[in-house]
């Protein structure tokens, strides 16, 4: 069943589509009849119809492109009726007035044509086989983009240039002068002429970059110049990118030199501040020129069909550190084993993986804990004089339409019907940004979820923060942007956005840490405690809604080992249709959980737990799990995590020198990590499934 956005939309561009069409129409009876103000209306009517649908709705306008309907042959078709409506009009010589226009005309459209080439031919000139980020690239002679209108916006750029026309034109069937019409197309024909001479400036050597050779040049010598030593490599979607930034301060932290590869141009504008080289490489064949370069590890948060490719470079060491560790089956991907090593974060994960019997040799699982838990704040006790804040996370419904996947679709509405009417607690509700990609159920239901939050709002009531409070996030907003964000023109394209985005402040890792802390402090202080709050923006991030949270109530996912850290109550739904003891078998995470069935029956359990720890039954297991599922705090994640890197960069220098010994004829024995680099590096070059591990 479409939501209820939907039909409202498709609505309007039907509308859009008919009055198109009727203009059309209207233009061609008013030019043969001819009924002059019929004529000029749908004209004017016609045109500006489609100048309005360039901006609110170029899907829609795409769709007429597939048909052939595009925007030259309307804007063509649109001209052709004026001229036909002239021909027409009394007092307008056909030879003598109207042929001149028509000549005029045709030189509009030629100039037109030649600018579109001079187009195509300065974005193949401004395209690099990579982007960067990070990285002082001034060498490959960067300069500003040209003006989106000449470069990239065909349509626009025709429409907007033919109004002069149509208004000449116009007043010349008001006036029979043609003179009016002559002053209109000299103007658009002006336009057009001088815009495709500017455009054309950009193929002159002062305005164009390095070319392909010269720029993979200019790459080789960067990467020998700085020797990254570790790195992340991340291939996705748009909505993938929190899988790669959640590792972007541990790996920030690593010894050696970061860098993190990329292979999408849109993903280096998603990866969130940080002050890591930055390197995307689209194309295999120029990938394989890190072979060349000093990077031993290669850090992967996610399994995509790309990585396979990356993988066929034998010279780095791969290890797989996912982006977050749950009891789902996505968490222990038989592509795993086509990594060196996979990191996890305690005993638990490595269990899983033996007991899942994928592939996956013990020896190769590293337990590394997780340095980016670091944040989460430990339990500070029960709620004293204010109201118990419930954090809801539930995540999404995951590719395979398990029931189980999460409590939305089943749970979602009965869970926070309960909450609500306790009045003694606080609702924060943050979905999964992905909620309702896969299944529509979910999205209507996270819909429904959302109108019965906001509802509750309306029914409370209380004191609130003072004006200052809200002047405070707004301050503290505008110095979070002004370091995390880049400004950019309109007409700004890859290389300007490279250029701008170069080497970064020394210090600006430490301001942005020190900002986001002052940031989240302001939000929550900008909102009464006693208001629920629907969180559905990146910020404020999942850490702090831990913090800011008494308990969590979520599904199977890996929202509930990190939230173990801080050893606070927490509640599992299960919506798989098995039994309690079953599900507590299946999934070792919720052993220490509150389980929640679809009814949300255990919902006020919960919350007594929760304001009264003598009821906490559940306080030893969750010590007792937490080093379970994280591993030990003694040393810290972050120490172990930094030796694991250390010790498979190791491991890719020792094949190195064996490598380097074969090939100088120095004889010595071929070891068993000889014949398993052979074996990995053959099974590597056979390449892998298309498969995304999915938490």
């Amino acid at each position: 069943m479409p939501s209820a956005g939907i039909v409202p939309r498709r609505a309007v561009q039907l509308a859009a589509l008919f009055a198109m069409m009727v203009a059309f129409t209207a233009q061609l009876v008013g030019a043969l009849l001819p009924v002059i103000p019929l004529f000029i209306a749908a004209s004017v009517v016609n045109l500006g119809l489609d100048l309005v649908l360039q901006h609110k709705q170029p899907g829609l306008l795409a769709v007429l492109g597939r048909i052939r309907f595009d925007v030259t042959v309307r804007q063509l078709l649109r001209d052709m009726l004026i001229l036909v409506g002239l021909l027409h009009i009394d007092g307008i010589n056909p030879l003598e007035e109207q042929a001149p226009l028509t000549i005029t005309l045709l030189l509009f459209y030629g100039t037109h044509f030649v600018c579109q080439a001079v187009a195509v031919l300065v974005r193949r000139t401004r395209s690099l086989p990579f982007v960067t980020r990070n990285i002082d690239a001034s060498a490959l002679r960067l300069c500003d983009a040209p003006p989106r209108i000449l470069s990239r916006q065909t349509g626009r750029r025709l429409l907007r240039f033919s109004v002069p026309t149509t208004a000449g034109m116009m007043l010349t069937a008001i006036t029979t002068d043609a003179y009016w019409g002559g002053i209109g197309l000299a103007v658009s024909l002006a336009l057009s002429a001088g815009g495709t001479l500017y455009l054309s400036t950009w193929l002159l050597p002062k305005k164009r970059v390095a070319n392909e050779k010269q720029a993979l040049e200019w790459l080789d010598n960067w990467l020998a110049e700085y020797q990254p030593t570790v790195g992340m490599y991340f291939s996705g979607g748009g909505s993938s990118a929190y899988q790669a930034n959640m590792w972007l301060s541990t790996l920030a932290a690593l010894d050696g030199n970061p860098i993190i590869v990329l292979r999408e141009r849109f993903m280096v504008q998603k990866i969130e501040a940080t002050d890591v080289p930055i390197v995307c490489i689209p194309k295999v064949a120029n990938l394989m020129r890190l072979e060349h370069s000093t990077l031993k590890v290669l850090l992967h948060p996610a399994n995509s069909g790309k990585t396979s490719q990356i993988l066929r470079i034998p010279s780095i060491k791969h290890a797989f550190t996912n982006h977050g560790e749950s009891d789902k089956l996505s968490s222990c991907n038989p592509y795993a084993k086509a990594y060196d090593e996979v990191w996890v974060a305690g005993p638990a994960a490595r269990d899983r993986y033996q007991l899942a019997d994928i592939g996956v040799e013990d020896k190769d699982v590293i337990e590394v804990g997780r340095p980016q838990l670091a944040p989460i704040q430990p339990y500070a006790g029960a709620p004293v004089g204010r109201p118990a804040t419930v954090l809801y996370a539930p995540t999404w419904e995951g590719w395979d339409g398990n029931p189980g996947n999460t409590s939305v679709i089943l749970a979602g509405e009965n869970i926070v019907r309960e909450l609500l009417a306790d009045e003694n607690v606080r609702l924060l509700y943050k979905p999964h940004p992905m909620t309702g990609s896969v299944d529509p159920r979910a999205g209507a239901a996270n819909s429904r979820i959302q109108a019965m939050i906001a509802e509750a709002n309306a029914g409370r009531s209380g004191a609130r923060p003072g004006p200052e409070a809200a002047a405070e996030l707004a301050r503290r907003t505008e110095e979070l942007d002004a370091l995390t964000t880049s400004a950019f023109r309109k007409s700004a394209d890859e290389l300007e956005r490279m250029r701008l985005q170069g080497t970064p402040q020394e210090g600006r890792a430490a301001a942005v840490d020190a900002a986001v802390t002052a940031w989240e402090a302001a939000y929550w202080n900008s909102f009464p405690q006693w208001e629920h709050r629907i969180i559905t923006t990146a910020r404020p991030g999942i850490f702090s809604c831990f913090n800011e949270a008494d308990v969590l109530i979520s599904d199977v996912s890996s929202v509930v080992s990190d939230y173990l850290t801080s050893e606070k109550p927490y509640a599992v739904a299960n919506t798989s249709g098995m039994s309690e003891d079953d599900f507590r078998a299946n999934f070792p995470t919720v052993r220490a959980a509150t389980i929640l069935t679809p009814d949300a029956s255990g919902v006020a359990g919960l919350l007594d737990a929760v304001r009264n720890p003598e009821q906490d039954t559940l306080a030893a297991e969750r010590a007792e799990l937490k080093e379970h599922l994280l591993g030990p705090s003694d040393p810290p994640s972050s120490v172990r995590f930094n030796q694991a890197a250390l010790a498979l960069g190791t491991k890719a220098d020792e094949r190195r020198i064996r490598m380097e010994s074969r090939l100088s004829g120095i004889p010595g024995q071929r070891s068993q990590d000889d014949v398993n680099d052979a074996g990995t590096a053959g099974h590597e070059t056979s390449g892998a499934s298309d498969t995304t591990a999915a938490v």
